[in-house]
């Protein structure tokens, strides 16, 4: 299965616009989009793991603890991607077009990823 992506309700929009005019197939939801509006991130997590949609977020205050306990739980967490806000948008854009391409879902499953990859 290829690489899914769900990007939480504060993700920089402009990445995912820019995302999907880079690569138009590539799957990716905004939690708004699915009425996860204002839930809070254990439904969150659920919800992305119930989909097998990997996180996108800008959040490294609550959304890492509560990614970490899930997978202490041995609970389904198909993975969180921490983007820094300092990260020039084209930078993002490419590095997460370059998981998405050279990756599986299953990969990621129980991580964290940090951007930039590099």
């Amino acid at each position: 299965m290829l690489l899914r992506y769900a990007a939480d309700e504060n993700f920089n929009n402009d990445i995912v616009w820019g995302l999907l005019r880079r690569q138009p197939r590539l799957d990716i939801l905004r939690i708004q989009d699915v009425g996860l509006t204002q839930a809070d991130d254990p439904t969150v997590l659920q919800w992305a793991a119930d989909t097998g949609r990997m996180l996108l977020t800008h959040d490294v205050k609550t959304i890492t603890r509560y990614a970490y306990e899930r997978v202490a739980q041995g609970l389904p967490m198909p993975g969180v991607i921490e983007v820094s806000r300092l990260i020039p948008i084209g930078a993002v854009i490419d590095d997460l077009l370059l998981l998405a391409a050279a990756s599986t879902a299953n990969e990621w499953d129980g991580q964290i990823v940090y951007l930039p990859l590099h």
